[in-house]
């Protein structure tokens, strides 16, 4: 089980690695051993998520999930399979519980007199240098 939070946690058969060769300039025996893992969760056919959390999470992580409703976690960190396969499978944790905590909601602010006033000043100094650099002065 991956355990995301208290009341969330995936079932390991939702998800599946891939193992591919890791990119990056070469040696004698580098990346010739397949160290590089994608951990790749189906969206849509995921049993431990209901129909709203996944609503929530397509939304927020629209940009990482592929046109079939893939998620994929791709790590090449670590020179061992099994490092990246950790990594990936805490980042996939971190990645859901960051699209399901819940954003504050916006309070609208408005600059206070002194504020408003500083910045008219900053303004009126800026023109006036630029009027004497251009020889227009005529204040």
């Amino acid at each position: 089980m991956i355990v995301i939070d208290q009341r969330l946690s995936i079932p390991d058969d939702e998800v599946r690695f891939e193992a591919t060769r890791s990119g990056g300039p070469g040696g004698q025996h580098v990346n010739t051993s397949s160290t590089r893992v994608t951990l790749v969760f189906d969206l849509g056919a995921s049993r431990a998520l209901d129909d709203a959390t996944k609503a929530v999470v397509a939304r927020k992580l629209a940009t990482r999930i592929s046109g079939e409703g893939l998620l994929r976690v791709t790590v090449q960190k670590h020179r061992s399979q099994k490092m990246n396969r950790e990594a990936s499978v805490e980042r996939f944790a971190e990645l859901l519980r960051e699209a399901l905590t819940e954003q504050k909601p916006r309070r609208k602010t408005r600059p206070s007199a002194g504020a408003r006033a500083k910045r008219i000043d900053e303004k009126k100094k800026r023109g006036g240098i630029k009027k004497i650099r251009t020889g227009r002065y005529e204040d």
